[in-house]
């Protein structure tokens, strides 16, 4: 026969209320982290992370696009023309850090498993990809601004419209920037992810740089696929004596949708390959 002592209480279910001597204190965890200060959080991580390492390439990049401007030199010499490979070859700054380097960043991190680490902060995944996004379209305002000066002088090209560029950077930064996250979180290895990066730039280069009069149907068509196309359109069209700003503010907005789709792809990419 079993006896239970009177001086020992019977075993009572957690859930059950016995009084505020026996009451268990419950912790609340803490409140999710927000999007926007976790993003600032990211941004800032980011930045002063790529900073010392991502200079040396930002100048490649540079040195790349004013090159390409030179050769260009030979071939136009003014008109629409001019104000295509100017435009385009500012754009290209921008393929380079925000796709190219971004899509071997995002590679390195998954091979290496660094996506481990950021699964574990409260972060929303949506502040990882855009504040890493950022950081990188970051680092091509000062080699855009050069681009664009130097091809200016070069051909004969008015300053006066530069300001437009504060607007073209970071929308066609975040179009690109979600294409080359989503293509560093999706690839397969490390080496397909700089492949994939190095291809994106290429296209940029390449649909950007050359004129669209004196390319085949097939390859416009290609070109009008490409984000940063309408960046380059936007800045181009301000060139013009009497710019139609219409058109500059539909390109704008077409490479501002493009960003915002890119950009949840990537996120949903990289919550994709977190949990894996």
């Amino acid at each position: 026969m079993s006896v239970v002592s009177a001086d020992v209480p019977a075993a009572v279910p957690a859930a059950q209320d016995t009084g505020p001597a026996r009451r268990v204190a419950v912790a609340e965890l803490a409140p999710r982290a927000r999007l926007w200060p976790s993003l600032a959080a990211v941004y800032r991580a980011q930045l002063s992370r790529a900073r010392v390492a991502r200079i040396p390439l930002l100048f490649v990049a540079t040195f790349q696009s004013v090159g390409i401007m030179v050769m260009m030199r030979g071939v136009v010499s003014g008109g629409g023309e001019a104000r295509s490979v100017v435009a385009g070859a500012s754009i290209v700054v921008v393929a380079y850090v925000a796709l190219n380097l971004l899509a071997q960043y995002f590679g390195q991190l998954r091979a290496s498993g660094g996506l481990d680490h950021y699964a574990t902060l409260p972060v929303p995944p949506a502040a990882v990809v855009l504040g890493a996004a950022a950081a990188y379209a970051s680092f091509t305002v000062p080699g855009t601004l050069v681009t664009a000066v130097f091809g200016c002088a070069l051909f004969g090209l008015p300053l006066g419209n530069l300001w437009v560029l504060v607007a073209v950077i970071p929308l066609a930064g975040a179009a690109l920037s979600g294409v080359g996250a989503a293509c560093g979180l999706l690839a397969a290895r490390q080496e397909l992810a700089t492949l994939l990066g190095q291809l994106g730039m290429s296209a940029a280069l390449l649909l950007g740089v050359l004129p669209p009069e004196r390319m085949p149907e097939l390859i416009r068509l290609a070109r009008a696929l490409l984000p940063s196309t309408y960046g380059v359109e936007a800045y181009t069209r301000s060139f013009a004596d009497h710019p139609d700003w219409a058109w500059v503010g539909i390109d704008m907005a077409v490479c501002a949708g493009v960003g915002v789709i890119s950009l949840a792809v990537a996120t949903w990419a990289y919550r994709r390959a977190a949990v894996r």
